[in-house]
């Protein structure tokens, strides 16, 4: 099964109607990703065949999704063949067990983390702690949110809601019960701030035996792994401990080293907006003498097979974790990550967390809703996931109800009254649109009254209105404006 999601959590309109009124949060995001769009636009613009890029990375996505079984199966003979062993997970129960179990074989209660999106998804950190064993992250961003008992708040910059006197503040409070205390005097300059993150974590990375990652992609030909970062922590942790377990799911996988020559030039100009990215680290099983002793690696489930099923809804699988769709998004911009109640937040969250997780619960019924369809995701996807198309056929998924497969069993998903309400509406709007003459007539009943409508529908619309506000009525109509301006600019009633 998919992280459950945490105890309490709303629905996306109400979380999002909470987190709209948090002036601070809100400057926060629109500073961040405004910067992050405009250094992402000039380093797109540097290549004049970005295009024929995004469409080959689009073509080899979905044609390793049509074959996926086949190079899962020789990615794990490549894996197994370099000295790797590799596990499958079905879901997070199963990943987490598989880890918790690694873990303990080496006797070690502690390990150091690569950033990761997989982990997050499945609560390893969490299910580590249960064990007894700690989890230390190492990317400076997530170690803000882990010293700050915080959720992540964005794909590629999980900190990107606090600003530089709150980190300094959670650096200053939290970071001695994680281990070395924040320097004394420390100041909100991003030089000291990174020191301290620098000073702090150098000890882990000696002392670390074991590591968690995830990795980027996959590559089916040779059994490589591959990660990229920026700031040097992956490759201290890939590099030094004894052993080493990747946590990646299925869909990460690549034919060949020419296949992934086409995403090592989308991704960091998508993400980071860099012609490439400061480490790039790869690494095929092991080698005497030379990094980890043991490499495991868990293949993850967790929903995608049946992500894979919809075909419609199987091209989020594509996705690269760029978060470029997060950046240009309005309703991410003021709602911000943690409205979406999943490690996958903005746009790509809408489409993937419900078709992992199911369309059953509130929130994940309320994520397809989580948009205005204007379709800018669509436009700076590297891999051209087609998020407003998907965001329509999960919406009705979510209104027709029905059966649905969520993690292998059959699960009726049953439209919810207000869902009923809307569609008996639009029959309604249907069988009117049909009778012009009957229309026109309740216009003009409709007119007088137009200053007194209510910006609230009463009993069961109320729901409707929940989410929604209902349209102003014109003091005019447009027949009758075009019947009037016709007149007007020709005698005879002529138009132009």
């Amino acid at each position: 099964m998919s992280r459950p999601v945490p105890l309490g959590m709303p629905s996306f309109p109400r979380a999002a109607a909470v987190s709209t009124r948090d002036a601070r949060l809100r400057a926060n995001l629109k500073h961040a990703t405004g910067t992050i769009r405009a250094r992402r636009a000039a380093a797109v613009a540097e290549l004049d065949d970005w295009r024929q890029l995004r469409a080959a990375a689009a073509a080899v996505k979905d044609r390793t999704l049509r074959h996926l079984d086949h190079y899962l199966v020789r990615l794990e003979e490549r894996v197994t063949a370099a000295g790797g062993t590799v596990h499958w997970a079905a879901d997070a129960a199963e990943a987490n067990r598989i880890v918790t179990e690694l873990v303990r074989a080496t006797g070690e209660r502690e390990v150091v983390k690569v950033k990761s999106m997989v982990t997050q998804e499945i609560g390893l950190n969490e299910a580590l702690a249960t064990a007894g064993i700690r989890a230390y992250e190492t990317d400076l961003a997530e170690l803000i949110v882990q010293l700050g008992d915080d959720l992540p708040s964005h794909l590629l910059v999980p900190a990107i809601h606090r600003n530089r006197d709150e980190i300094r503040e959670i650096f200053r409070e939290r970071m001695g019960d994680w281990g070395r205390p924040a320097p004394e005097g420390l100041t909100d300059r991003p030089a000291d701030l990174a020191e301290a993150a620098r000073l702090h974590l150098r000890e882990k990375f000696l002392r670390a035996k074991v590591a968690v990652s995830g990795a980027n992609f996959m590559v089916a030909e040779t059994g490589t792994m591959v990660i990229v970062e920026s700031e040097g922590n992956g490759r201290m942790c890939l590099t030094l401990p004894e052993t080493l377990i990747s946590v990646v799911g299925l869909e990460k996988v690549v034919p060949t080293w020419r296949d992934l020559e086409i995403y090592l030039q989308l991704l960091p100009r998508s993400s980071t907006a860099e012609r490439m990215n400061p480490y790039t680290s790869m690494w095929t099983g092991t080698t005497d003498g030379d990094g980890p002793r043991a490499f495991h690696l868990v293949l993850l489930d967790n929903g995608r097979t049946d992500t894979l099923a919809d075909t419609v809804g199987r091209q989020a699988l594509r996705c690269i974790r760029c978060s470029a769709c997060l950046n240009v998004c309005p309703v991410y911009e003021r709602a911000g990550g943690h409205a979406y109640g999943s490690p996958y937040s903005g746009p790509i969250g809408a489409i993937l967390a419900p078709q992992l997780r199911g369309t059953a619960a509130p929130l994940e019924e309320s994520l397809p809703f989580a948009s205005s369809l204007c379709g800018a995701c669509y436009e700076v996807c590297p891999v051209a996931i087609d998020i407003p198309e998907v965001l329509v056929h999960l919406r009705e998924r979510v209104a027709e109800g029905g059966e649905a497969t969520v993690r292998g069993t059959r699960a009726v998903v049953r439209p919810a009254r207000r869902r009923a309400l809307e569609r008996q509406v639009v029959a309604g709007a249907a069988w009117a649109l049909d009778r012009p003459e009957l229309l026109r007539r309740g216009r003009r009943l409709v007119g007088p009254a137009a200053r007194y409508a209510p910006r609230r529908l009463p009993g069961p619309g109320r729901a409707w209105t929940d989410g929604r506000d209902l349209p102003e009525i014109p003091e005019e109509s447009f027949r009758d404006w075009w019947a009037r301006t016709r007149a007007q600019e020709s005698p005879n009633g002529g138009g132009r």
